[in-house]
């Protein structure tokens, strides 16, 4: 899998042009991609601007060689790479396994351009096909949301920590996440989104519409790339 992994991040490397303001995602995949991005940059002699979307990318791109930027001074960066937990037809996705979509949605909408790598895996046929909607919920409001959320014979859970931490997952926004499982493939992405965002205390859902997507990179095992428009 790491070898899908490193296909697909080799070819958004493409992409990226000297002087540019990346965007940069979270996740498995974005992190290959930083760490190719961190050789471009030493053999070429590039300087390339970074806006991380969590502490864990932040660090890895100090590492390898990216200036780190906030929003506040580049409002508009000119592309974000991004994974994806899943990819539907349209290009509508299910991000936040890894409990960062808040600050992604962020960065990537506000990007000139969004490009999304995963493998093959992450293809499905409509939206949480095999995963949940993650959810970034105010500690205050988290009891509510679930009971809000489980009224209508669904199921929402408290997402647990795991590696060794006591507690639940805490962002790094100081939130927790929630996950959403409506217990059907989700036909209309949009009007879900919005159920969920008139729920308070939910700031934000780990549903990225295909609207904002620039591109979609997809690596085989095969070690074909399918780039889709």
């Amino acid at each position: 899998m790491s070898s899908l992994k490193t296909l697909v991040a080799k070819r958004a490397l493409e992409y990226v042009k000297d002087g540019m303001v990346l965007g940069l995602g979270s996740g498995t995949t974005v992190a290959e991609f930083i760490k190719l991005l961190g050789k471009r940059i030493k053999e070429m002699d590039w300087k390339i601007w970074a806006i991380p979307t969590s502490l864990d990318s932040e660090i890895l791109a100090l590492r390898n060689g990216l200036h780190i930027v906030t929003l506040d001074e580049y409002p508009e960066p000119d592309l974000a790479v991004d994974g994806a937990d899943e990819v539907d037809p349209h290009k509508n996705l299910i991000k936040g396994g890894g409990g960062a979509m808040l600050r992604e949605k962020i960065v990537d909408y506000a990007s000139k351009r969004l490009i999304i790598i995963v493998d093959e895996s992450k293809l499905v046929k409509g939206l949480c096909e095999k995963r949940p909607i993650p959810l970034e919920v105010l500690p205050f409001a988290w009891r509510y949301v679930i009971h809000t959320l489980s009224k209508n014979g669904s199921r929402a859970i408290l997402r647990p920590s795991g590696g060794g931490k006591i507690g639940p997952i805490v962002t790094d926004n100081g939130n927790l996440i929630i996950d959403y499982f409506p217990g059907r493939i989700i036909e209309n992405p949009k009007e879900i989104e919005t159920f969920l965002k008139n729920i308070p205390g939910i700031l934000e859902t780990g549903i990225f519409l295909g609207e904002k997507v620039w591109r979609v990179l997809v690596s085989y095992k095969s070690g074909k790339v399918e780039v889709i428009e």
